[in-house]
């Protein structure tokens, strides 16, 4: 494995994290505009509803976009040039399941067509997989397997 895959796995993250983040910026101005552009109706009541409605959209949005900055953050913080012994954020972990990138939850990436999963150091695979290196084994869901490469 060279660190040639862990800079296409971090860039495929990159790319997934600008693009939600565009999609909510995107929907934050839809929703700002609607807010300023709506005006009084003369049903009053349907209209503060309505307003009531895109302000909680606004907010719904507001906690994505902040939940989007954390996970730059945290991508920012990988060195894809750095060398794992065990596993670690950054880490590309091969087992004898599945492949893994610790970085973000950025779902099923595909590289010279071999799949790895993007996955969150918080989730539970990867809390298992945290600081184990080559040969050792873990269980999760009922199914053991070995990690075969650790970078």
């Amino acid at each position: 494995m060279t660190s040639n895959i862990k800079q296409e796995l971090y860039d495929q993250c990159q790319f997934f994290i600008d693009a939600r983040l565009q999609a909510i910026t995107k929907t934050i101005a839809e929703i700002q505009e609607s807010l300023t552009s709506e005006t009084k109706s003369s049903a009053g009541d349907k209209h503060e509803t309505g307003r009531a409605m895109l302000q909680l959209e606004r907010e719904k949005a507001g906690h994505q976009l902040a939940e989007i900055e954390k996970q730059k953050q945290i991508l920012q913080k990988i060195n894809v040039e750095a060398k794992h012994q065990k596993a670690a954020l950054g880490s590309v972990i091969k087992t004898t399941q599945s492949n893994y990138f610790i970085a973000v939850s950025a779902g099923e990436l595909v590289i010279d067509n071999t799949t790895y999963y993007a996955i969150s150091a918080a989730t539970p695979i990867a809390q298992l997989l945290l600081s184990k290196g080559v040969d050792d084994e873990v269980v999760f869901r009922g199914n053991l397997f070995r990690v075969l490469n650790v970078e």
